[in-house]
């Protein structure tokens, strides 16, 4: 939740991970830390799910080209393989990544403003219910971009280094897997953060009266940043967004 405080300051809050448990205890109490646990889950059974399967899916297609030819593949189908199963799985698991993120900003809002969804699948029929169904698909293409980003430095640079590693170290199979995991982290970490923190804003922002909002598209929220908090604003929060990322991979 680093990277949701401070949104529209160029100076802001500086917030460490230990200065914002901090601040979201105090707002809603420590239940707080884990609200959005129910859509966490949920998105990690399709999102995840369904871009590991892909991966799987195009990886074994190329090993059998690859073998007809007798060939082995490289850092290039690695590369098309991860994209390719982060943009899809993305696209399928966009609602769950709408209800992740309402559902994490509900409890930094005041108490009179709060929607209170009582789980995930509460604040998936009330969203659609008050807000249309397109919503769950907003912030799809930020999103998209996100995931082909993240599963390009995390699928993809986890099974290159896992395969160069095999190949010039003695490492064990589990040194080899710990090393190429934290090499997959960074990049992951790396280059997803502007875009997972655009994709954030874009799906947290809600209409005002007159129908307007903050952001109108990636490209708007991008340059607004930009302009308003600076370019570092995009790498806020990297520290705890690569420790996530590290043993995720």
């Amino acid at each position: 939740m680093v990277k949701l405080i401070g949104e529209g300051a160029k100076g802001g809050p500086r917030p460490s991970p230990i200065s914002a448990a901090r601040e979201i205890i105090a707002q809603g109490g420590i239940l707080s830390l884990y609200s959005g646990l129910s859509a966490g889950y949920l998105r990690q059974i399709v999102y995840g799910t369904a871009r590991l399967g892909l991966f799987d899916t195009f990886i074994d297609m190329f090993e059998k080209r690859a073998k007809s030819n007798n060939t082995k593949i490289g850092f290039g189908e690695r590369t098309v393989a991860g994209m390719g199963a982060g943009s899809l799985g993305a696209l399928i698991g966009n609602p769950t990544e709408v209800v992740l993120i309402r559902m994490q900003c509900d409890g930094l809002k005041p108490k009179e403003q709060r929607s209170n969804y009582r789980s995930v699948f509460d604040a998936l029929a009330r969203i659609t219910r008050t807000e249309g169904i397109r919503t769950l698909w907003s912030g799809a293409f930020p999103t998209v971009i996100r995931a082909t980003a993240t599963n390009f430095g995390q699928l993809t640079f986890f099974s290159e280094s896992k395969n160069q590693l095999k190949r010039h170290t003695s490492f064990s199979a589990q040194a080899a897997t710990v090393t190429a995991s934290t090499i997959a982290g960074f990049f992951a970490a790396f280059f997803s953060l502007p875009f997972d923190m655009v994709k954030t804003r874009l799906q947290r922002q809600n209409k005002a009266p007159d129908g307007s909002v903050a952001y109108k598209n990636m490209f708007d929220c991008f340059v607004k940043v930009a302009q308003d908090e600076g370019p570092l604003r995009f790498y806020r929060g990297f520290g705890p967004y690569f420790f996530r990322m590290a043993p995720h991979s």
